[in-house]
Parts: C-alpha cells; sequence; structure tokens
C-alpha cells in the first residue's frame, strides 16, 4: 500500500527512529556492560538482586560439606542466624552425598559471621546492609574463606541468601564450587518495602502452604507479606473478642486460629519477613455478618457495615486489639475501597 505523500508525519517518525535506534542499541549494551562478565562461559554466576556493589577474579573454590559457622559481635548468637545457617546448609548441599568423599581438598571449609548488634525488632526499615568475601585462605589471603559482616541479623540473613546463590553443585566432580572467586560485595535493598500480597480471604491457602510462600520470598530478598486475611467472601482469622466472626469462613475446616496467625509471623521473622495483616473494612465486609448479624444494615443490605450502631465500632475496635497481639508489625492494611452505600437509601434504620 502507497504512502500518502502529503501526509510528512510518517516520514518524520522514521527519521526520528532511525536518529535514536544507535543511541537505543548503546543503552541497552551499557545497561548489561556491568554485569555481563558473570554469565560468558559455562560457569555461570546468578545473584538475585544484583548486588549495589561487587567484584570477583576468576578462581573457582571447593566448598567442604561440612562447613562450619563461627559467630561474633552482639548478635553473632541469634537464634535467627544460627537456625539460618543450617536452613541454608541443606540447599547448598542438597546433593551432596553423605559417603566421605576420599581425597578431595576443599578451599572453603569455615564461615565467619559478624553482627554488631542484638536487636531483633523487625520492622519496616530495619538495616539489611552486609558485606560478604567469599576468598581462599592461603599466604595472600588475610581473612579467608567466607565472612558475611552485618549491622543486624537481617543484614546477615541477605547475606546468607547471597551466599548461597554463589554456590552451584557440579555434577562432574560432585562438589560445592563457588566460581569466579574471590568475592567481595557490599550490598543493601534499594526498596524499604519489597511485598508481596497473598489473598486467603477469598483462597483459602494451609498454613504449610503459606509457609511456602515465605520461603520464596526470602530467596528474592522480600521483606513484607501483605496477608489479606478477611473479605466479603469470608472471614477466616479467629477473634477472641468476638468468638462467632470466623462463623463466616468459608467452611470450619478452612480457618486460622490465632496460634495459627502466630506461627507464620514467626516463621516469616526468623527469614527477615515482616506480616502486614489486611482486614478490609468498612466495604467488603459482608462475612462479617454471618456470625454477628446486628453489623449488617439490614438483611437485604449486607455491606458496608452498619455505621450508625456503637456495636459496628466495638468489634473492630476488638478485632485490631486481638489482631495487635499477633501482629507487631506497625503497618495496617484496613482496605478502605468499593464502598458502595446505595443499599442504605432502602434501609429504614440507616435513613433515620
Amino acid at each position: 500500500m502507497n504512502a500518502d505523500a502529503s501526509n510528512p508525519i510518517p516520514t518524520i517518525i522514521f527519521f526520528i527512529y532511525l536518529s535514536f535506534f544507535p543511541l537505543i542499541i548503546a543503552s541497552r549494551n551499557l545497561k548489561h556492560s556491568s554485569n555481563s562478565q558473570l554469565y560468558d562461559d559455562d560457569s555461570i554466576t546468578y545473584i538475585w538482586p544484583l548486588p549495589s556493589e561487587f567484584s570477583f577474579g576468576n578462581q573457582t573454590l571447593a566448598v567442604d560439606p561440612n562447613l562450619s559457622l563461627a559467630v561474633s559481635g552482639h548478635g553473632g548468637g541469634s537464634a535467627i542466624v544460627k537456625e539460618a545457617f543450617e536452613r541454608y546448609k541443606l540447599i547448598i548441599f542438597k546433593h551432596h552425598s553423605k559417603l566421605s568423599k576420599f581425597g578431595v581438598s576443599y578451599d572453603i571449609e569455615k564461615l565467619n559471621v559478624i553482627v554488631h548488634s542484638a536487636n531483633e525488632e523487625l520492622q519496616l526499615g530495619v538495616d539489611e546492609s552486609y558485606s560478604l568475601l567469599v576468598d581462599k585462605r592461603d599466604e595472600h589471603s588475610i581473612i579467608g574463606e567466607i565472612t558475611i559482616e552485618a549491622n543486624s541479623v537481617y543484614g546477615a540473613l541477605r547475606g546468607l541468601e547471597t551466599l548461597s546463590q554463589l554456590c552451584a553443585f557440579d555434577y562432574g566432580t560432585k562438589t560445592v564450587q563457588v566460581y569466579k572467586a574471590p568475592w567481595y560485595i557490599q550490598d543493601k535493598p534499594r526498596f524499604e518495602y519489597r511485598g508481596l500480597l497473598l489473598d486467603t480471604s477469598r483462597h483459602y491457602l494451609p498454613i504449610d502452604i503459606i509457609k511456602q510462600v515465605i520461603e520464596s520470598m526470602s530467596y528474592a530478598k522480600l521483606n513484607v507479606l501483605h496477608w489479606h486475611i478477611i473479605d466479603e467472601e469470608s472471614f477466616p482469622l479467629e477473634v477472641p473478642t468476638y468468638p462467632n466472626l470466623w462463623k463466616g469462613a468459608y467452611t470450619k475446616w478452612e480457618r486460622y486460629t490465632m496460634e495459627d496467625a502466630s506461627e507464620v509471623v514467626n516463621f516469616a521473622k526468623m527469614r527477615g519477613i515482616n506480616v502486614m495483616a489486611e482486614v478490609d473494612v468498612p466495604g467488603h465486609a459482608k462475612s462479617w455478618g454471618v456470625g454477628y448479624p446486628d453489623l449488617w444494615p439490614s438483611p437485604s443490605c449486607k455491606e458496608p457495615l452498619d455505621v450508625s450502631k456503637n456495636f459496628t465500632f466495638n468489634v473492630i475496635s476488638g478485632i485490631l486489639a486481638d489482631m495487635r497481639k499477633v501482629f507487631p508489625f506497625k503497618l495496617f492494611h484496613l482496605g478502605g475501597d468499593e464502598v458502595h452505600t446505595d443499599c442504605w437509601t432502602s434501609t429504614p434504620s440507616v435513613k433515620q
């Protein structure tokens, strides 16, 4: 089809495209030039997210499957650090045979973890920075082996995650190796809030599945699980102050006790992840009235909540008070969307 010769716009656009095309190509090359060396041969090293600062060499180091842990600093003895070390050992050496390998010489036999603060409070903005050194102990190395240094236990967790990504199983030698050593990494999060939303009010998930989601979040160094627990479809969470509320669950088997919620929060904390609970009010609250019908404006108007009654605000206060005992994260999500009040006009008690 012939272009309209009287219309110069296509010609102008084409000219602009030709003018900027080299810049587009150059920008793509520039974007990848800083880390392209990480992936230039068969010994590929993946680090995600990419650390803020790093340097590496061209050595390959073998890691002892009996890797030992040495801790120091005020927070070095934290159970969070020790449990994380054992957890990551299982990940790093998952292919390792328990049979001893005669004659195998290992370059790295010990992990040193230095944590300066013993404060384990987990809130938004906690220091998650760390430095990581991976080197071979020899006459040229002052420190050698692996050293993670962090101001908080949560920075140490991020360092352990990066270390696990540096370790790769070699199927030929059947050993765990670190390619492109020595490594020196200084890293900190680019964003304070790095979250994932999980909606169990509309799709019930067992506790074990929620834990698997949290575990996967730690691999990407995410730090907030936005747990959307309650909505109009179901009210699955136990509220001791108002025990009939969870009658709004899908079934009596699809519920979370306060102990379940506490277990999720503690499991997440051990991985440096906050849990932000969401209770959607006042619009998405149809499930609340299953246990307490007085929360509905009328039998035919089941949401939003009836804000003309003190009882409604007492229930909201009771929910928040009970949940605060389990969810220590300072951020709390109250929804607040889609508050459709059309049915209030047909509800006499609300009109008055």
